[in-house]
């Protein structure tokens, strides 16, 4: 007697607009939760303020792992996107370092990342313009890089605070629901 035992057939992945923006609504979220979170303990380091800094970085680094397994067929990004997960699990381990100084080293250490992470994302965007929904990432990369040199500025001057990484986060987080809502309407029109 045989047993014939059926196995489902494998799902394809989803398109790479479906799941970029997937991706891209869930760094909207976690972006806003983090600012407000950080925005309440912006004056000090704390438990709560560093814990936040060494986590902003090593959740951008595990999406963007999502991000190059979803486009590893499916664009030229490949090479530009690891580059990122370098520099985001390099930028949480100089944050927990920086956290023993003080907001002005840590305000460096953000200012360095947020310039190269958003040279990475502007060449990423770049790459995949034609897909749409790319021009606000190419916006939030060239913004990213001009609010990284603020930051490393702003670390020389009495009374820096965290609050402006607040901002800059929740900025980056709207950044990304616009280009959500751009692939969708990009998605639908190649139907």
């Amino acid at each position: 007697m045989d047993t014939v035992v059926s196995r489902p057939a494998p799902t394809a992945p989803a398109p790479l607009p479906a799941a970029l923006r997937k991706l891209y609504l869930l760094r909207f979220a976690f972006a806003a939760v983090w600012a407000a979170l950080l925005f309440t303990t912006a004056d000090t380091l704390g438990l709560l303020s560093g814990t936040l800094l060494v986590l902003y970085p090593l959740f951008d680094a595990a999406c963007v792992v999502v991000d190059l397994r979803s486009a590893r067929a499916a664009d030229g990004a490949a090479k530009r996107l690891s580059v990122n997960i370098g520099l985001s699990v390099l930028t949480g381990i100089a944050l927990a370092v920086a956290l023993t100084s003080g907001i002005p080293a840590v305000l460096r250490v953000w200012g360095i990342w947020a310039v190269t992470a958003g040279i990475a994302q502007l060449a990423v965007g770049l790459v995949r313009r034609r897909m749409g929904g790319q021009w606000p990432m190419i916006v939030s990369g060239a913004i990213s890089t001009l609010a990284g040199a603020s930051f490393f500025l702003q670390a020389g001057k009495d009374g820096a605070t965290l609050t402006n990484l607040a901002g800059y986060a929740f900025l980056g987080g709207v950044f990304f629901l616009i280009s959500a809502l751009r692939l969708k309407s990009a998605d639908r029109k190649s139907r």
